[in-house]
């Protein structure tokens, strides 16, 4: 593929880049204000029908304002609703197409009054409308009007013409594409495909960089799969299309001279059918489902995985004792059973080895990975658009929730082939290491420092945890007490606040669907009463067990007997609290 054939596509494909949002009361118009552009988008407010029209049927009186992609449209108690993007932070540039991130949105309601909607509809419209805007809170969409952000420099370079001249929207992996669900009306009409603005959801970074005076790009993009999408303990395993959890599609990319090159990893939850339901126990017990055939879903991942990457190398960092021991051997036997010449395995108790901050350990499965990923190479186009090597696998790496173990195992293997990938392009002499560029190295650990703390962040609601060790090669106390502040936080989100969150997740992403005649909400569904009563009782039997200490009886036993009693109430109802957790 031509880089100037690549380029002039690009362009042909591109969705607009410069919009004004203008609203009336019966219509919203977004004009396309593109040099050249003469379109304009004509929403009906009443109909919601979408039709082209021309700038000079825009009426004067409309309020205007500036817009930088419409998200999509979505349907809430009240009616139909426009998102659009409001602010946008420009990350970089890929190839000399800007990269942008989504910092501000706004959600328009189609319906120019709420007169219509009685006082419960009104608060059943209210808590989705907080829903999409959590979503939209969380940091990480990302999106171009001219780039195809959502594909690999392998796939990209591995397309028909005709594939190139396809509006971004149409030719997004859909894997990727956040706003699939709210953009499936602009996707049934090709005629307004440019004012689509297709979004993925992860974390890309871009640094120019400099080793032996040869300056070179250097970008990490991470894509979150929308398929099987939540939060930690709510969504584990596979669904019964072979979809992982938690799947991420990272990409490392070096450009140096007009050379392109790059190196592809995944990471995803265990993929057969199990479950962590939180509990308010701050581990919950994996539970593997008994009643599904689970090779169904397993062989359709790993078909599907094939497919896009190529052979696997699984790379399972579970503890292999404890509650996470049976998921370790089920997938090594289901690995053994499915009996794919395509699919290898290999377990590393990454705990256990790296126990007492034993870090060094990690090269132990370095060594025996590196057979492996020299076999798998990596991707490169030389300057003149040739390809000269191509990724043959890809390395599939998970632990329990694919973030932090997984984060530093992805680091180390995307070290070693930037290694090679700068040796080959000249940028690094024969010998030289990337560990001993200092400014580079600083640059490389705290990019994927940050890739860990994005995905953490969007998974399990904090940052990661390890990411001392990523940024500085080494664990600190430091690193040690924030991880444990983080799993604090990690653990409180997940008992009393990742429910609404997986929620909002498949609100937005169409795993639920607003009736707006639906008698019943689900948002009313009526809780027994001991998730109102059992709080309170320990808490007002805690607090009197404190008064007895600090307020002493007459006499010790009569203080000791209150005591005991509060204390037991408390403590008693505290267990009931905690048997009855899984059905909170």
């Amino acid at each position: 593929m031509a880089a100037a054939g690549a380029g002039a596509a690009a362009a042909a494909a591109a969705a607009y880049g410069s919009l004004e949002l203008h609203i009336t009361p019966e219509k919203f118009y977004v004009e396309a204000c593109d040099d050249g552009a003469d379109d304009v988008l004509a929403i009906d407010r009443v109909s919601t029908e979408v039709t082209l029209t021309v700038k000079k049927d825009v009426p004067p009186s409309a309020v205007t304002r500036p817009i930088y992609g419409i998200l999509g449209t979505i349907r809430l108690v009240a009616g139909t609703y426009l998102i659009v993007i409001t602010k946008k932070k420009k990350v970089g540039e890929i190839f000399s197409h800007a990269i942008w991130k989504a910092t501000d949105f706004d959600i328009l309601s189609y319906k120019k009054t709420m007169l219509h909607l009685t006082d419960i509809q009104l608060q059943d419209n209210k808590v989705f409308l907080s829903m999409l805007s959590h979503v939209l809170s969380v940091d990480g969409f990302y999106f171009s009007t001219t780039y195809d952000l959502t594909h690999t420099l392998q796939r990209l370079a591995n397309t028909s013409p005709e594939f190139q001249e396809m509006s971004l929207l149409e030719r997004a992996d859909p894997r990727f594409v956040w706003n699939g669900h709210l953009l499936r009306e602009f996707a049934a009409q090709p005629e307004i495909h440019r004012f689509a603005t297709p979004v993925m959801h992860g974390f890309i970074t871009m640094h120019s960089c400099s080793i032996n005076g040869k300056c070179f790009d250097w970008l990490l993009v991470s894509r979150r799969s929308c398929f099987r999408a939540g939060v930690r303990y709510y969504v584990r395993g596979i669904d019964s299309e072979g979809h992982a959890a938690n799947f991420v599609e990272t990409e490392q990319i070096v450009h140096y001279k007009g050379s392109k090159a790059s190196f592809v990893q995944t990471r995803g939850s265990i993929p057969f059918f199990w479950s962590q339901r939180p509990n308010l126990k701050y581990k919950p017990k994996p539970q593997i489902s008994k009643s599904v055939n689970h090779m169904d879903g397993f062989q359709r991942h790993f078909d599907s995985q094939i497919i896009s990457y190529g052979k696997q190398m699984i790379v399972n960092l579970v503890n292999q004792k404890g509650s996470e021991k049976p998921l370790e051997q089920t997938f090594a036997k289901m690995v053994n059973s499915m009996a794919n010449g395509m699919v290898k395995y290999i377990a590393f108790d990454f705990h256990k080895e790296c126990s007492r901050m034993r870090w060094d350990r990690l090269q132990i499965l370095m060594d025996q990975l590196a057979e492996q990923q020299d076999e798998f190479s990596y991707f490169l186009v030389d300057s003149d658009g040739k390809i000269v090597t191509q990724q043959e696998g890809i390395f599939r790496s998970n632990c329990m929730d694919c973030l932090d173990r997984t984060n530093v195992i992805q680091s180390l293997l995307a070290r070693r082939s930037l290694q090679a990938q700068l040796q080959r392009l000249g940028v690094l002499h024969v010998g030289q290491r990337i560990e001993e560029q200092a400014d580079f190295e600083k640059i490389y650990k705290n990019a994927w420092a940050d890739n860990a703390n994005a995905c953490a962040k969007q998974y399990a609601g904090t940052g990661a945890l390890k990411t001392d060790y990523t940024r500085t090669g080494k664990r600190t106390q430091w690193g040690l007490i924030m991880d444990g502040w983080n799993s604090l936080i990690r653990y409180y989100k997940n008992n009393f606040s990742d429910g609404f969150r997986q929620d909002a997740i498949d609100l937005f992403l169409g795993n639920y669907s607003v009736d707006e005649v639906e008698p019943a909400s689900p948002l009313h569904v009526k809780k027994d009463w001991k998730f109102l009563a059992l709080p309170i009782i320990m808490v007002v039997a805690f607090s009197m067990c404190i008064i007895c200490l600090l307020m002493a009886g007459d006499t010790w036993t009569e203080t000791l007997a209150y005591v005991l009693f509060w204390g037991s109430a408390s403590f008693g109802t505290f267990a009931i609290i905690l048997y009855n957790g899984g059905e909170l």
